[in-house]
């Protein structure tokens, strides 16, 4: 399995709020002269939202789905003093430092499920992942999927991972399954699953999984409650995830049933 490796790149235009998303990322030019969706720590889930971001999506390019390249932004102090919208310059002053982008992909459209392409084999893959990572936001009404250059394409997986609100139940997590895919906007083009499943096993393991959390910023991962340590942060994800991959075959059995 090849190394993850991520790019970082300073924040150099802030060009246009995209205020359809409810944490309000935006369209940025950054220090390597490509476009990007930046997600902002300072926005309303904070670093937690950026955390499901970054595992989500890694997770997901590394079983074989499409995923925008996903780079850690530096974001200085300057774009707040010349923001004239007092929201969007709140958010750029909380979200000074290090915050996540994904590569904006020009000309592509949101997944429509009654005309769009989605192959079975893929679209089993992102249902299974979405039960890895308990993702609750893909379904008809919010299906955060584009479709480009006539691939299907994944985006926005913040809302994931939503054990992480609270630490203090977190492991009566570990044993549960996904019973909200019975809402995945892929499920009746989902006809894959089991070979989905296979497919999962072979190319993620818990080492994977490791090297993954690993990549996580340090100064994500400090939390003002201080509950846990990064450190604990970082086992808690990869025991969780860990125990995802090991129910992947009930996973799929669920999805199947809620066919």
């Amino acid at each position: 399995m090849s190394k993850i490796e991520i790019r970082t790149v300073d924040v150099t235009q802030y060009l246009q709020p995209l205020r359809e998303g409810g944490s309000l990322p935006a369209i940025v030019k950054a220090s390597d002269d490509f476009l990007y969706v930046l997600k902002f720590r300072g926005a309303g889930q904070g670093k937690k939202a950026l955390i499901a971001e970054l595992i989500g999506g890694l997770l997901a390019k590394t079983i074989g789905l499409n995923m925008p390249e996903l780079v850690f932004m530096n974001l200085d102090d300057s774009f707040s003093k010349t923001e004239p919208d007092e929201e969007i310059q709140d958010l750029l002053k909380f979200s000074v430092g290090l915050n996540l982008g994904l590569h904006f992909l020009s000309g592509a459209i949101t997944y429509d499920p009654l005309v769009s392409i989605a192959d079975s084999l893929s679209a089993s893959k992102v249902v299974l992942l979405d039960s890895m990572i308990t993702n609750i936001d893909r379904t008809v009404k919010n299906t955060n999927l584009l479709n480009w250059n006539k691939e299907l394409w994944l985006i926005d997986h913040g809302a994931s991972l939503y054990f992480h609100h609270n630490w203090k139940n977190w492991k009566t997590h570990l044993d549960r399954t996904f019973p909200s895919i019975k809402e995945h906007v892929l499920l009746d083009r989902a006809n894959n699953l089991i070979e989905a499943s296979t497919e999962i096993k072979r190319l993620v393991d818990k080492n994977k999984i490791i090297e993954i959390i690993s990549l996580i910023p340090e100064d994500w991962l400090i939390e003002e409650s201080g509950e846990l340590t990064p450190d604990e942060i970082r086992s808690a994800y990869t025991e969780f995830l860990s125990s995802k991959l090991n129910k992947i075959d009930l996973l799929a059995k669920e999805a199947i049933d809620a066919k």
